[in-house]
């Protein structure tokens, strides 16, 4: 067999640890792989990189397709981005699966019957990180939702559930509040849904997933969720099967595929020898399967749970079977290596061919075909001092004319003006909503242009404007809270 590249970045805190007792570990499973250390993490941002990534390590992973990586720190209070989400997102790897199954009857759990996999959308919702301070009181986080993002993390949420016989998947949304975001993702989930009519499908709105993680995880399959949900639930899923250090997770699209631990970089444990390598070997073994060399993942999975059955653990596992010793990192991995070879007892044996990767092709999707839009008004975004919307509405009202009228001003979201409540909470930060008011119900840009001329000469500061369409004759914008 050829060796295989692989690209290995160590990352941050404890990642070092991990990652060179995983890739002991594989070498010593016989894993046929070469591997290109990449520079990739807290060094890199503090040597002036603000990426945290160099570019031979963007070479490196093109090159290699797979990357093994430890758990990765940003620098916080900085304006430096997440690294792990810079490589997602550069890379295209719209999909993370996170696969969460109890380790009974070794690793006891309230649910020991939990078997569940998340899906997560892994390029878009908050995590897209477009973030503005736009006043002295408020600041701003883009969530960005997009058809194409939605159609194929569903299409590839229903294709693994097929390649893993999985009975019934569950999309976990707020589309009750974020009615166009969310709600895209609900609808596009529904609609890819009537393809797979012999799989079962649910929606649950975001308090009833999280009740039902909590309370019943052992009910759910497949979870399929926007960025910043699907983070949750399977950090919740992880903590109630037994522990996150217990877990891996793969992040993929076209460009390749990356293989982690769910466990992030825990400096305040770093080099004190107590953190858990389950995590990471648990990677390893999906990117053995990935790249094809089922013998030695087949080896480091019985032998994980034959050290799991021994009664060996890291401190972070607080329930285990009766008897179970607690270890060190070191200690446990070379507990591991020494058990390569054998098979558990209680726990059922891996076997695989060299077809058994989990993992299902990744999709492709086609762009939506262009609607027709047509512009109807703007939302016109103030940083004002004031605190009487009366005042501000009664200003306005001399920027509009013929073809722009104003007709609500909000606060965070909620109508202040006309007929506002006088207990609403006002900041310094003021949407204002023009409406075409010809007969045309239509304007131009250049109707805008002149409105936002007319704001300047009121000596209004404006932030920023959001146009307002309709996409074939649909609103594509929200109502104020308490708007008609």
């Amino acid at each position: 067999m050829s060796k295989k590249q692989v690209a290995v970045a160590e990352g941050d805190g404890t990642g070092p640890e991990i990652v060179k007792l995983a890739v002991h570990i594989l070498k010593e499973a016989g894993a046929e792989i070469e591997w290109l250390p990449i520079a990739v993490g807290k060094k890199v941002f503090d040597a002036g990189n603000n990426t945290g990534i160099e570019p031979e390590a963007w070479d490196a992973i093109r090159s290699t397709g797979v990357v093994l990586k430890g758990p990765m720190q940003t620098p916080l209070g900085r304006r430096e981005k997440s690294v792990d989400v810079t490589i997602g997102k550069a890379l295209g790897l719209y999909a993370t699966i996170r696969a969460v199954k109890t380790y009974a009857p070794v690793v006891c759990s309230r649910y020991p019957a939990i078997d569940v996999v998340i899906v997560r959308e892994n390029e878009e919702d908050l995590y897209a990180g477009v973030e503005h301070r736009q006043t002295d009181e408020v600041m701003q986080c883009l969530k960005l939702i997009s058809r194409p993002g939605c159609e194929k993390i569903a299409r590839y949420a229903f294709e693994y559930a097929v390649r893993n016989r999985r009975r019934k998947i569950t999309c976990v949304t707020k589309d009750d509040v974020m009615k166009i975001t969310d709600g895209l993702f609900h609808k596009v989930f529904d609609e890819v849904a009537q393809q797979y009519s012999h799989i079962e499908c649910s929606h649950m709105m975001l308090e009833a997933g999280v009740a039902k993680m909590a309370a019943d995880p052992q009910e759910l399959d497949v979870v399929l969720a926007p960025n910043m949900y699907a983070e949750l639930l399977s950090i919740m899923a992880a903590q109630q099967a037994g522990g996150i250090g217990l877990y891996g997770a793969v992040s993929l699209g076209e460009a390749g595929a990356v293989f982690e631990s769910m466990q992030g970089a825990l400096p305040e444990l770093a080099g004190k020898n107590v953190v858990n390598p389950v995590g990471i070997l648990q990677a390893a073994v999906a990117m053995l399967l990935h790249i094809r060399q089922p013998e030695p993942a087949e080896r480091i999975q019985n032998a994980l749970f034959c050290v799991l059955e021994q009664g060996l653990h890291t401190p972070d596992i607080t329930c285990s079977a009766a008897g179970a010793r607690v270890t060190g990192t070191a200690e446990f991995a070379r507990a591991v290596a020494a058990n390569l070879g054998k098979k558990p007892q209680q726990m059922q044996a891996a076997l695989w061919g060299i077809h058994s990767s989990t993992l299902p092709p990744v999709v492709k999707v086609e762009h939506a075909p262009a609607a027709v839009k047509t512009l109807v008004g703007v939302d016109v975004f103030l940083h004002w001092h004031g605190e009487d919307p009366q005042q501000l509405g009664e200003c306005l009202r001399k920027a509009g004319n013929d073809d722009l009228q104003l007709i609500m001003i909000t606060n965070r979201g909620v109508k202040v003006w006309p007929a506002g409540m006088q207990e609403t909470y006002c900041t310094d930060h003021w949407r204002c909503r023009f409406a075409a008011a010809n007969s045309k119900g239509s304007i131009s840009n250049q109707d805008i242009i002149a409105l936002m001329s007319r704001v300047d000469a009121l000596g209004l500061d404006f932030i920023k404007c959001e146009n307002l369409c309709n996409f074939n004759g649909e609103p594509g914008f929200a109502l104020g809270q308490g708007q008609s």
